[in-house]
């Protein structure tokens, strides 16, 4: 039968299931079409804390959206425009995300009594007319599959398995996605299981197929590909592009990569990505716990690496005294947080940005730490290379606050020309014949002490977290001399050349400025769009460098009649720029482990605006 093709500008999908239901690899499998289509694309996975949640239960759902359109986009959407619920669960956790007239494809099979009576349902949703406002797709997906797989030899169990990827063929039907990545995926990673990998692509062909026969979809899509800069582009995560920028970091400083990091969600990828890497010199080492995975990296930049250690908010907190240590000694140091949300363990797999004023001050004594927060997936690439940068050229302890948002959600990334990477490359002190070597001597522009690789004869200098004379670099209980030296290590943090905070401002008389940082930048410019769009005035502006802030942060604040600042927290920097700069900051604040939506904040600014 013909059917129809309908041309859209961009569509969202939320896959949802239980834990065990494969969500997570189907929702990257369609993005990899998507991202090889050339499509604009961003992606929101949201999956459970725990390994394996009871099956069926509304603690198990997992989920993964993808935004993806035939232009640049900001976010991975407010509200899907599909969702596919594998069971009960997955359609009751995730109905109230669904405007009107989105599209449920349901798996019938997983609808029954028993399923149904876990989540609340005294009926089935898909019989009655609960579900009149959307349009409903009962498939069977579970019998189609095992039904499809007859010929293979497999168990039942095991044949309904590959329901998700019945699931991914029927929707890669239904959007046009290119097939060829996913099967040459599958013969990959089931290479030394050829009959798993037969049975997978079968079941996918057969969902392709089923779509193109069904009488159940008359309609299929097309959403073309989003005009980009030219250049060759990948799909890539927040953590893969943070490991990625700590290499190229490293060959830019012509320095060995050394990670010391104990496995932690949602910062374990970057360990498992840069393990991978040994190519490029990166030793990666898996400590016993956070403090010995701190203490291996500032022992490795003690060596003459460029010291790295990874981590979320429980493992900032046991890091604390380390970093301290990083303070005194003035070596360089990455701390990578990737920020969940909290207190204590708090909810594992979700994202927060409340971990600012733990890197601002979360230490004992005066021992102030530049901190960089990237803005977006792929902007974590460039970001680490600005972290080692201020780490290397000014020996101090560097804080990288990602998230859990920017950390498992990606899109397209432009690979950069190599020419184009900054020169961060610094020199060791060497030993001259005339004159004593003093390991505290500073550079008359940084303020940065020599970096003495140990075991370099006449180099030898004392250590350690004890205060330190100026200069000599020796033991120091002087009043004075501490006193200097605090003011030292403050100044040459404050001194730290960052660039001017660029102000996106349109329109002449803005009176509103939106500031942001971290994550929030996607949700905040596609508000701001809405409201130009709309004819409304409104600047934006974003903050990389958190501390120190930029020279012009002040002037820009006082030449807004209002300032608004969202974050995912109770107003942490908000505090911080109050109280430097006595700005009547508007914040606007949720902390629900999940990253703002556009509208919500258009509406937010829509009304600072009115008032």
């Amino acid at each position: 039968m013909t059917k129809q093709v309908q041309q859209l500008d961009r569509v969202i999908i939320r896959f949802a299931g239980d834990s065990g239901d494969g969500m997570q690899l189907t929702g990257d499998r369609f993005t990899a079409g998507t991202a090889e289509f050339g499509n604009d694309l961003s992606t929101l996975p949201n999956f459970p804390a725990e390994i394996r949640a009871p099956a069926g239960t509304l603690p198990g759902v997992s989920s993964f959206q993808l935004h993806f359109a035939d232009h640049d986009i900001l976010t991975p959407g407010d509200a899907p425009n599909v969702l596919v619920a594998m069971n009960p669960a997955a359609l009751k956790a995730n109905l109230g995300d669904l405007p009107r007239g989105a599209d449920i494809i349901a798996n019938t099979d997983e609808f029954t009594k028993r399923n149904l009576q876990k989540v609340g349902y005294t009926g089935n949703p898909l019989e009655d007319d609960s579900l009149a406002e959307w349009r409903v797709h009962a498939v069977p997906l579970t019998s189609l599959t095992v039904k499809a797989l007859e010929g293979f030899d497999l168990s039942k169990k095991d044949a309904e398995r590959s329901k998700n990827m019945f699931a991914l063929g029927l929707l890669s039907w239904l959007y046009h996605r290119p097939t060829e990545h996913t099967i040459t995926f599958l013969e990959q990673k089931f290479a030394k299981k050829p009959e798993i990998a037969k049975a997978n692509i079968a079941a996918f062909q057969a969902g392709w197929n089923f779509g193109e026969t069904t009488e159940s979809f008359s309609v299929s899509y097309e959403i073309k590909p989003a005009k980009l800069a030219p250049g060759v582009y990948r799909n890539i995560s927040g953590n893969q592009a943070l490991a990625y920028g700590l290499i190229a970091a490293s060959v830019q400083a012509k320095l060995p990569l050394f990670l010391g990091s104990y496995p932690i969600t949602p910062a374990s990828d970057i360990l498992h990505e840069l393990s991978k890497h040994k190519k490029f010199g990166v030793r990666t080492f898996q400590a016993e716990d956070e403090i010995a995975g701190v203490g291996a990296a500032l022992g490795a930049a003690f060596g003459g690496a460029l010291g790295v250690t990874t981590t979320s908010g429980p493992g900032v907190v046991l890091k604390g005294e380390t970093v301290g240590l990083a303070v005194m000694t003035e070596l360089p140091l990455i701390l990578v947080d990737v920020q969940r949300a909290g207190p204590s363990t708090g909810m594992p797999t979700k994202t927060e940005q409340t971990d600012l004023l733990m890197a601002m001050f979360g230490r004992n004594g005066e021992s102030p730490v530049p901190i960089v927060a990237p803005s977006s997936p792929s902007d974590c690439f460039d970001a680490a290379i600005e972290a080692a940068r201020i780490a290397v050229k000014y020996r101090t302890p560097v804080y990288l606050l990602s998230d859990g948002y920017l950390a498992n959600g990606s899109e397209p990334w432009r690979l950069p020309e190599v020419s184009d990477l900054p020169d961060i490359s610094t020199e060791f002190a060497v030993k001259t014949d005339d004159e004593e070597f003093l390991p505290y001597k500073r550079d008359t522009e940084t303020l940065a002490r020599a970096w003495a690789v140990p075991g370099t004869p006449g180099l030898e200098h004392r250590i350690g977290g004890i205060e330190k004379a100026e200069g000599s670099g020796n033991i120091s209980y002087d009043p004075n001399n501490h006193d200097l030296m605090v003011r030292l290590r403050q100044a040459k943090i404050d001194g730290i050349d960052v660039p001017d905070l660029e102000v996106d401002d349109v329109h002449d008389g803005t009176k509103v400025l939106v500031l942001g940082w971290g994550s929030t930048y996607g949700p905040i410019a596609a508000a701001v769009r809405r409201i130009r769009k709309a004819g409304g005035k409104v600047a934006q502006a974003h903050l990389r460098h958190l501390n120190p802030l930029p020279a012009n942060v002040g002037e820009v604040l006082k030449s807004y009649d209002k300032v608004l600042l969202p974050e995912i927290n109770l107003g942490q920097l908000a505090l911080l720029l109050r109280a430097k700069f006595l700005v009547d900051i508007i914040s606007y604040n949720r902390v629900r482990g999940l990253p703002f939506k556009a509208e919500e904040l258009a509406g937010v600014i829509q009304d600072v605006i009115e008032k």
